[in-house]
């Protein structure tokens, strides 16, 4: 009795350092990986061809993995180009999880921009910058309409901010008039739920140590994430849906969100989630 207690205290006094010594070595490893892809990236940028996205790529996985979160896919990735990827957002690590998988660029608030480090990785990223200033939205939809013309895909986080991981907030439509874009770009709903932490289930009392939303800082965040052992996201890629497959943008946006609200709540609750099997979404469910 007296040894099991003893092991116990000492567990419990290594416990806290060896979440320490984790933290910061992710840390360190993490900006020497960084120094090692800006320049990369920086050439990349300027040479013709994909490489630029496949880096951009390979750069978050390897983020990823030093930060170990474990990734479960269900689906195919859209193979049309260009692509509008429609996904969940509750924190800044949907930015390591999607940008290791997807082959697109993000669309973040402006100020990011101007963020030390973040927003040089963001840039180099080819990241698009939007104030989502109604004054603005023609502008910005246009800029981002161009990139479509030429091919590239984008991600698009139609909350227009995170969320505490336990619901979907309404989306913003106004930049899902895209889709009807003369690109004519696909359209591919990607559901993304962190569902377990250090190898136990997730519950709603552990979503903030993982969502970062309201007044929360980036500063204060980043440490609780490091110190974890790991992290497990499951990401539900739906068939894309081809241009025109809705009338109007707010009948498509409103069948986006009831069908990422469905994916979200069962992989939740623990239960299995399939994409569908067609490219179709569920009948628009009426709030009346």
């Amino acid at each position: 009795m007296h040894s099991h207690d003893a092991k116990q205290s000492i567990f419990q006094f290594l416990q806290p350092l060896m979440a320490n010594l984790r933290l910061w070595s992710r840390l360190l490893l993490v900006l020497a990986w960084t120094l090692i892809a800006i320049p990369l990236q920086s050439l990349f940028l300027i040479l013709p061809g994909r490489a630029k996205q496949r880096f951009a790529r390979r750069f978050w996985r390897g983020i990823r993995r030093i930060l170990n979160i474990q990734l479960t896919l269900h689906g195919e990735l859209s193979l049309h180009r260009p692509t509008i990827y429609i996904v969940n957002h509750a924190s800044w690590l949907d930015i390591v999880v999607l940008g290791s998988v997807l082959p697109a660029s993000f669309i973040a608030k402006g100020e990011i921009a101007h963020w030390p480090a973040i927003g040089t990785i963001a840039r180099l990223g080819r990241t698009i910058f939007v104030s989502r200033v109604k004054s603005g939205i023609t502008r910005e939809r246009d800029r981002i309409a161009a990139r479509l013309r030429t091919g590239d895909s984008i991600i698009l986080f139609p909350e227009g901010t995170t969320s505490d991981g336990a619901r979907i907030l309404p989306f913003q439509s106004s930049f899902l008039a895209l889709a009807d874009d003369p690109a004519k770009p696909a359209i591919q709903l990607v559901t993304l739920v962190y569902d377990r932490i250090n190898g136990l289930p997730v519950h709603r009392s552990d979503r903030p140590r993982i969502s970062w939303y309201g007044d929360m800082t980036m500063a204060a965040h980043i440490p609780g994430i490091g110190r974890l052992r790991s992290l497990h996201a499951t990401l539900v890629l739906d068939p894309p849906l081809p241009a025109g497959a809705y009338p109007n943008r707010k009948l498509l946006s409103a069948a986006l969100q009831t069908r990422l609200a469905l994916n979200a709540a069962s992989l939740r609750q623990g239960r299995a989630v399939s994409p569908l099997s067609t490219p179709t979404l569920p009948p628009v469910i009426s709030s009346s």
